[in-house]
C-alpha cells in the first residue's frame, strides 16, 4: 500500500493531491509541525534521513523529494495521466515548469524566507537581490498564465501539481501579495475548483485557510 507521510503546512500536501487527482488508493499519516519551533515533530524526521517533507513508503520502498515522489507515483500509477508524451506541443513547457517550481520559484522563496528572518537592514544587496528574484519569478508564472489555463497548456498536469504549493500555503511562510498578479489569481481560482484539489486539502491541512487570492 502507498503510505503519504503528510506533514501539515509543507510540500507534501502536492503528494495528496496527485493521489487524490489520480484517484489511486493511499494510505493518509499526518504529522503536525512542533508548535514552538515550527518545526517537523521527531517522528516525522526519523522517516527519512534528510529529516524533511514530504515522504512516501510503497511497500518496501521509501522515497524522499515532493519532484521525484511526484515522478515515481505518475511513472507507476497515472497510466499516463497528467503528464503530457514528447510528442505533445506541451511537452517542453511542462518539463520547464515542472522544474521551474523547486529549482528557481520555491528555492528563491525558501531562501528570501530566511534573509527577512535575519533583520538584515532594508538596503543589504544580498536580500534586495533576492527579492528581484522572487518578483521576476512570479512575474513569469503571471506571464504564462495568461497565455494558458494551466502551465504546460490547457490540461493539468504534474507541473501544476508542484508549482501551486509555493504560490499558496508558502505564502504561510513568506508573505506575498497576489494583487498584481491578475492571471496567478485566475489560475489559483481554476485550482480551487477543483474537486480533487479540495478533497486534498480536507484531507491534509483541514480548517487551514487556502491563499488561493
Amino acid at each position: 500500500m502507498l503510505t503519504v507521510h503528510h506533514l501539515g503546512k509543507s510540500q507534501s500536501e502536492r503528494i495528496v493531491w496527485l493521489c487524490e487527482e489520480l484517484e489511486i488508493p493511499y494510505d493518509l499519516k499526518c504529522y503536525a509541525r512542533d508548535a514552538k519551533t515550527i518545526l517537523a515533530p521527531a517522528e516525522y524526521k526519523a522517516l527519512h534521513a534528510i529529516g524533511a517533507a514530504p515522504v512516501i513508503t510503497d511497500g518496501e520502498l521509501q522515497l524522499a523529494e515532493s519532484g521525484a515522489i511526484v515522478e515515481y507515483i505518475t511513472a507507476k500509477y497515472a497510466q499516463g495521466r497528467l503528464r503530457p508524451g514528447p510528442d505533445d506541443p506541451g511537452f517542453a513547457p511542462f518539463l520547464y515548469w515542472f522544474h521551474f517550481a523547486n529549482g528557481t520559484l520555491q528555492a528563491a522563496m525558501g531562501r528570501l524566507m530566511i534573509l527577512n528572518r535575519l533583520n538584515l537592514p532594508e538596503d543589504n544587496p544580498m536580500l534586495l537581490a533576492m527579492r528581484g528574484r522572487v518578483d521576476r519569478a512570479f512575474a513569469a508564472v503571471e506571464a504564462r498564465c495568461g497565455e494558458t489555463d494551466y502551465l504546460a497548456g490547457n490540461a493539468l498536469t504534474t507541473a501544476d501539481i508542484m508549482t501551486v504549493f509555493s504560490l499558496t500555503t508558502m505564502r504561510y511562510f513568506l508573505p506575498y501579495d497576489l494583487a498584481p498578479f491578475p492571471n496567478i489569481r485566475g489560475y489559483l481560482a481554476r485550482i480551487g475548483a477543483r474537486p480533487a484539489y479540495q478533497r486534498a486539502m480536507a484531507k491534509g491541512d483541514p480548517g487551514m485557510e487556502l491563499l488561493l487570492s
